[in-house]
C-alpha cells in the first residue's frame, strides 16, 4: 500500500505511539540524470528530474508499527493531547 508523503500544511503522527518525528520509509524512485563527465572521465550529477517516486513502506522507529502511520495536519499534531 502507497503512504501519501507529508507536504508544507502535514506530517505522518504514529497512531500506536504518538511519535511524530522518526520514521523508517522505503521508497522507489524513477530518475532522469544529467551526468557530466571531466576529461578524466570523472562524473558529476547536475540535475536530477524525478519522473515517478512511490513511498512503499512507512514504519514508527519508536513501535516498530507500519499500520498505524497518519497524516494529519501540522496544526492538529501540535496540539497538546487531552
Amino acid at each position: 500500500m502507497a503512504v501519501t508523503l507529508p507536504d508544507a500544511n502535514t506530517r505522518w503522527r504514529c497512531g500506536g505511539c504518538g511519535n511524530l518525528t522518526r520514521f523508517d520509509v522505503s521508497r522507489s524512485r524513477r530518475t532522469t540524470e544529467f551526468w557530466h563527465f571531466d576529461l578524466a572521465g570523472e562524473h558529476a550529477v547536475e540535475e536530477t528530474e524525478v519522473e515517478v517516486e512511490v513511498v512503499e513502506k512507512v514504519t514508527c522507529r519508536w513501535c516498530g508499527r507500519s499500520d498505524a502511520i497518519e497524516l494529519v495536519s501540522r496544526a492538529e499534531a501540535d496540539a497538546p493531547q487531552q
